[in-house]
């Protein structure tokens, strides 16, 4: 039923949300002094925001400094798979020299992928960039039957097979656990496409390490708790219909209750710079809310399995990791080379939790691996934002050099 009424109040609410778009764009006038009908712009701005989209933004990247000349950047898709596609940020110039492959692997975790827009576009300056386009699941048919973390595995297998052999693999977050695993398993196989390193960025490999209140909040119920009060059904008209879901809107829900003052002052600031005539101000806030308001569902059964074998159980950490009724061996991995990267106050996965990596990868020669912990950044700014471009992103883009073929 949650699903249900969410549908339900987000039909409802919709014309005046859409009415009160349709002012701010028609009475919006550049004027040097407040008045009255600025207020009133201002505010009708603010209440067309606050609401959920449930579409993919578009990346949006167009062009790149690329060996000190401006390169046009085509987005193609490579694979199509039901819940994911692979895609690539082509360089439109043959002048180019080549450079390594890297596959971005972005979370699925209530957000799209295009949550590393700036990740990709930095990237781009000096690699070939591909990247996991996670699709919504409420708009996934039943047919194409269920998505677990085994499921998740497999499909960065074929990802990186999709690309070839030479890839590097960068994970963000959430699937560093299946791009370590994925890694592990194509080691184990002596796949040829297995990468030749990878990268892995605040990720909760070991979250029995300096617990945050995320990984509190994981172990504070049993995952019995979390299928009873947290799974819905997709409602119609959707594709997914019938799809049992973790709702992004839920997701995103709990990241706003986090620090619900902060979201509030943003809308605050977005109001009174728009009534001041400060429109670039208020475009670099309201631009993030874009993205950060659109949500994306996850398949009920990634979702149980992610918070069951990652937060709760830490099967990775403990060797009990299986895949499809394989245990995952990160000692297996040999030819790959390592680097872990986590933010000095990221409150999310905290400061431990991915070098963790580094012991569970036993057999990688000391010399191939890699740590850095970013100092002054939360979270998000160990993969945007200023350190990353300026400090983080310079050694991500060493090691992948170091050990391209």
């Amino acid at each position: 039923m949650l699903y249900q009424a969410y549908q339900l109040q987000s039909d409802l609410m919709s014309p005046m949300r859409l009415t009160a778009q349709h002012l701010s764009q028609s009475l919006w006038m550049e004027k040097t002094e407040r008045s009255v009908l600025r207020k009133v712009t201002a505010a009708c701005d603010v209440l067309s925001r606050l609401r959920l989209t449930h579409s993919r933004p578009p990346y949006d990247i167009q062009r790149v400094v690329s060996e000190g000349s401006e390169v046009p950047i085509v987005e193609e898709c490579v694979l199509t798979l039901p819940f994911g596609s692979l895609l690539h940020f082509r360089k439109d110039d043959s002048t180019l020299p080549s450079h390594p492959p890297v596959l971005l692997v972005a979370p699925l975790s209530g957000h799209f992928a295009t949550l590393l827009r700036e990740t990709a576009r930095t990237l781009l300056q000096d690699h070939d960039v591909y990247i996991t386009d996670w699709h919504n699941a409420r708009d996934v048919s039943l047919r194409h039957g269920a998505f677990s973390l085994d499921d998740y595995v497999t499909y960065m297998i074929r990802f990186t097979e999709a690309i070839g052999p030479g890839v590097h693999m960068v994970a963000v977050c959430q699937p560093c656990v299946a791009a370590l695993a994925a890694t592990a398993i194509m080691a184990e196989d002596d796949n040829p496409a297995q990468p030749s390193s990878l990268t892995l960025m605040a990720g909760p490999v070991d979250c029995r390490v300096n617990p945050t209140e995320v990984n509190r909040l994981a172990t504070s119920k049993p995952i019995e708790w979390f299928k009873k009060n947290l799974i819905s059904h997709v409602p119609l008209p959707h594709a997914g219909f019938m799809r049992r879901v973790y709702p992004g809107f839920v997701q995103l829900s709990a990241f706003l209750s986090m620090n619900p003052e902060r979201h509030k002052q943003s809308f605050r600031n977005i109001y009174d710079h728009l009534e001041n005539g400060r429109t670039e101000e208020a475009a670099t806030i309201q631009n993030f809310y874009e993205e950060y308001l659109a949500v994306n569902d996850l398949p009920a059964e990634f979702y149980l399995d992610t918070v069951e074998k990652v937060f709760q159980t830490y099967d990775l950490p403990r060797g009990a990791l299986q895949y499809q009724g394989r245990t995952v061996n990160p000692a297996a991995i040999r030819r790959t080379a390592l680097m872990t990267v986590e933010g000095e106050r990221d409150d999310i996965c905290s400061v431990g939790q991915t070098v963790a990596a580094q012991d569970l990868c036993s057999s990688v020669r000391p010399y191939r691996k890699t740590h850095h912990v970013q100092t002054g950044v939360g979270h998000y700014g160990v993969f945007s934002g200023r350190r990353w471009n300026q400090q983080i992103y310079p050694r991500v883009r060493e090691m992948i050099h170091a050990n391209a073929a």
